[in-house]
């Protein structure tokens, strides 16, 4: 049986939203956030910050519904409607900024998506006056939650279906057992030059220190924030810069320095054995 609701996919390919999606992902980058743009993406709590802040707005606004519809007191309806309002602006702030690091496909559902909860926002400011009138400001009310319960569905297509805001890394450990692989002679791996290889199914990114003793660091090539290729970017200060979307990660233990990307980047332990490099994944956890 066909999935009823498989038309949301046609607005991945939807290229008409491009017009809409391209200057906002413009004017969301160009905003002067500083500091607060990677506090806004969730890297300090490990995952993305907006699925926790929208709880509040949504949890507010079905309260109000629900007792709307049981006839309760109308100060507090009016007293959630206003708590979700306020705290929609945080909530949409962080929604945007993960939104800008975003493929096209993933930025033309999330334009709907905002577009859904700017209705949902509009309705309930429009409730929230017309409550002097109890019963228009009632299916205000319903009519914000409605959108809002849209917004919703869309948000969960976009990090449940296409995966945004997923640690793409996290499968790694599940790809390959804990046991040494061995990767290349050591000649194979210059000073500062980046080498890539394949350990199973996992691709890999090796790089040695330019200075010192040269020690050669190994990392899951594939970027946490959206797989991109950590080879092809920027290596300097011993931090590795994604070519995608610019997070970056310490060469040596692959914790992460700035996002978009909220999570660390799987990091291989180095050694030479009978004169091969090997690499190993201490968390590995696939059977050998």
């Amino acid at each position: 049986m066909r999935n009823p609701l498989a038309k949301i996919e046609k607005l991945e390919s939807a290229t008409a939203l491009d017009r809409f999606a391209a200057p906002l992902r413009s004017g969301v980058k160009a905003l002067p956030l500083g500091p607060v743009r990677g506090a806004l993406h969730g890297g300090w709590q490990g995952h993305a910050l907006h699925p926790a802040l929208v709880q509040v707005p949504i949890g507010a606004w079905s309260s109000a519904a629900l007792l709307d519809l049981c006839g309760g007191d109308h100060r507090a309806a009016r007293l959630l409607i206003a708590t979700g309002l306020a705290a929609g602006t945080p909530a949409a702030v962080s929604g945007a900024v993960d939104y800008a690091e975003q493929f096209p496909e993933h930025q033309r559902v999330g334009v709907v998506h905002a577009a859904a909860n700017i209705t949902a926002v509009a309705l309930y400011t429009a409730s929230l006056v017309a409550r002097r009138r109890p019963g228009r400001g009632r299916l205000l009310g319903f009519a914000g939650l409605t959108a809002a319960t849209v917004g919703g569905f869309l948000g969960g297509h976009l990090a449940h279906r296409q995966g945004a805001g997923v640690n793409h890394g996290d499968s790694v450990p599940h790809l390959i057992d804990a046991s040494w692989h061995p990767v290349g002679a050591p000649e194979e791996f210059p000073r500062g030059e980046v080498v890539r290889r394949t350990v199973g199914e996992v691709p890999v990114m090796l790089v040695r220190d330019e200075e010192g003793l040269g020690e050669l660091h190994a990392l899951a090539d594939r970027c946490a924030h959206l797989s991109g290729p950590l080879s092809g970017g920027e290596v300097c200060d011993g931090q590795v810069t994604c070519p995608w979307h610019g997070s970056t990660f310490r060469v040596t233990d692959g914790s992460r320095v700035a996002g978009p990307a909220t999570s660390d980047q799987p990091a291989f332990q180095v050694r030479l054995n009978d004169g091969l490099v090997e690499v190993r994944l201490p968390t590995a956890k696939a059977v050998p």
